[in-house]
């Protein structure tokens, strides 16, 4: 992992703290969660407050999220919202904080001037044992709290000017009149600083979750589509009536699920040719079975003459893998008819050729779903899904490793957003931490 942290491709873009009064806030947060406080003088936090250094220090990566769900946060600057979220159980993590930041912005503006937000995304459920548990989550409720009670004081104050406004005399009362003074001078002008945010409550919808080895829940109206291993608890077995369970195994039903609920794109020349998303899958495959059977391969020399010399000298392992061979044949009829019949291909090929609707609200999700169904592409991996890619990649070469790094920096980090947009046609500049 050392090459990943050194190019920022884990741990990256983080924000990082060394100013002492923001050192003294997080440290009244993890108090307040009954942690230790940091004696570090400086670390780096992601948007919700997660610190590898603090992660480090306390030998404990779960101590923002110690039961894997009702994660907890800490908001120390509203810089924050621009930065990733590194470290989840759930891949809507991101969605919700930025929901959270979007809706109450004024108020966290203003508390973060002179104290810390934290607290928990509240679920309905303490603890995961099976999928009922994670189907129960429909919504999430910000339990917001601050160190030095600035919320509970500016309520207070707000109670105290209503009284002073609809309550006869109240005008006479000395001591509350003090009181107010007393609190405005920590608060400040509550009728210009919103110090109290005003949504916290936000929908739970399709996510992936880290439980069971890895969960897809789809939601579409009333029903909900799971797909993950047959071995999970609960599975086929929580709500059959409005549940439809899918084994990640299962190719078939899973393309088929994604091609009826309209959330893939089908292979037209119209987008595959001009993206170059088959020339990506095609390169990725390539360096897919180089590191399988020929291991000793010096990835470094690598370039567009050599991968076509080692086609020509391997062309029976390539012949047996299959894949090769489909995908040339594949953009061949789509250069000439403009379209590919998926159905004629094999059920676990089509995979190859597809991609989310970038207009689908779940595009993200429906694309890291598809970047387990073909591992090859590691750059779509760590799009979508870094947490399978870091997986991956422990099991990789030291060579290859190298090699993945100086590709995604070559390709995916040169650009994100243009890159997204070439190859998986995102309009827009969005992401899913």
């Amino acid at each position: 992992m050392k090459l990943l942290v050194k190019h920022d491709l884990i741990f990256g873009q983080l924000l990082e703290i060394t100013e002492p009064h923001l050192v003294e806030r997080y440290n009244k947060a993890l108090q307040a969660f009954g942690l230790p406080g940091t004696a570090l003088t400086s670390f780096r936090i992601d948007m919700t407050g997660f610190s590898p250094e603090i992660a480090d220090e306390l030998d404990d990566q779960q101590y923002l999220d110690p039961n894997a769900v009702n994660r907890r946060f800490i908001i120390l600057t509203p810089a924050q919202e621009s930065l990733p979220v590194v470290h989840t159980s759930f891949s809507n993590t991101g969605s919700l904080m930025h929901a959270f930041f979007d809706a109450n912005r004024r108020a966290i503006h203003a508390v973060t001037i002179r104290d810390v937000l934290y607290g928990e995304i509240g679920e309905e459920v303490a603890h995961v044992e099976d999928i009922e548990d994670l189907l129960s989550i429909q919504e999430v409720n910000f339990e917001v709290l601050t160190a030095d009670n600035m919320l509970g004081k500016a309520e207070e104050l707000r109670q105290h000017c209503d009284r002073l406004l609809d309550a006869p005399n109240a005008w006479r009362d000395d001591a509350m009149i003090e009181r107010m003074v007393e609190l405005a001078g920590q608060t400040g002008d509550i009728r210009q600083n919103a110090l109290v945010p005003e949504k916290v409550i936000f929908r739970h919808d399709a996510f992936w979750s880290g439980h069971f080895g890895g969960i897809f829940v789809f939601l579409d109206g009333k029903s909900t589509t799971v797909i993950c291993d047959p071995k999970a608890p609960g599975f086929r077995r929580s709500r059959p009536w409005q549940v439809s369970y899918i084994p990640l195994d299962d190719h078939e039903h899973i393309f088929e699920f994604l091609q009826k609920s309209g959330r893939i794109e089908l292979p037209h020349a119209s987008w595959t040719l001009q993206s170059g998303y088959l020339d990506h899958r095609t390169d990725m495959l390539l360096l897919s079975l180089i590191h399988k059977h020929d291991p000793d391969v010096r990835f470094e020399r690598v370039d567009a003459i050599w991968l076509q010399t080692w086609i020509h000298r391997n062309a029976k392992t390539v012949a047996e893998d299959g894949r090769y061979p489909f995908l040339q044949a594949a953009e061949r009829q789509l250069r000439a008819d403009g379209a590919f019949p998926i159905k004629e291909a094999d059920i676990a090929d089509r995979f190859m050729l597809i991609r989310a609707k970038p207009d689908h609200e779940d595009c993200w999700l429906i694309n890291r779903l598809l970047s387990v169904m073909v591992p090859s592409d590691f750059v779509s991996r760590f799009v979508f899904d870094k947490h399978g890619f870091y997986e991956e990649y422990e099991t990789y070469s030291e060579d290859f490793r190298a090699h993945v790094v100086n590709t995604l920096l070559n390709t995916y980090l040169k650009d994100k957003s243009a890159f997204r947009r070439r190859l998986y046609g995102f309009e827009e500049d969005i992401t899913d931490a």
